[in-house]
């Protein structure tokens, strides 16, 4: 049975590779994988007051899937917040056992209980196989996004 919490300092290594394990090929240079690197954002996150990280676990203390929720305010939409999921990832040798579902249905049921007038994502374009899951789970392409890397 797959446990979801937030994250603590002890599962950050694990988080992050997650993370850089499905990085796209845009975002691989970016990434140092040294965890010490990533620690202040981690510790600024636990800090937030609208942004968390969570892990699955199948077994305590070894993280099997991860992503961020964030909440963000805006006018639209009568000034509802939505829901921001970032990094969303499965270990590798984990993907095909429904750990992904329970992950982003966790995340749309806290997105829920705190007032979202949605839950919004963005993945990158050669993450075909996310496309398909996301999909699959009710998410609809509907905008397309622009960044500006520095």
């Amino acid at each position: 049975m797959l446990k979801i919490r937030v994250a603590r300092p002890e599962d950050l290594e694990a988080v992050v590779q997650m993370m850089n394990g499905g990085a796209s090929s845009q975002r691989v240079h970016l990434e140092s994988g040294e965890i010490d690197t990533y620690r202040p954002a981690f510790l600024a996150i636990q800090q937030a007051a609208d942004t968390d990280i969570y892990v699955g676990e199948l077994e305590p203390g070894e993280p099997v899937a991860t992503f961020q929720l964030s909440f963000l305010i805006g006018l639209a939409f009568n000034g509802k917040p939505r829901g921001q999921i970032e990094s969303m990832h499965t270990r590798s040798d984990m993907r095909g056992k429904g750990l992904g579902k329970a992950m982003l249905s966790h995340a749309v049921e806290l997105a829920r209980e705190k007032g979202c007038c949605m839950v919004q994502l963005t993945s990158n374009k050669e993450r075909a196989d996310a496309h398909r899951f996301y999909e699959s789970n009710g998410f609809v392409p509907t905008h397309e996004g622009f960044k500006l890397v520095f």
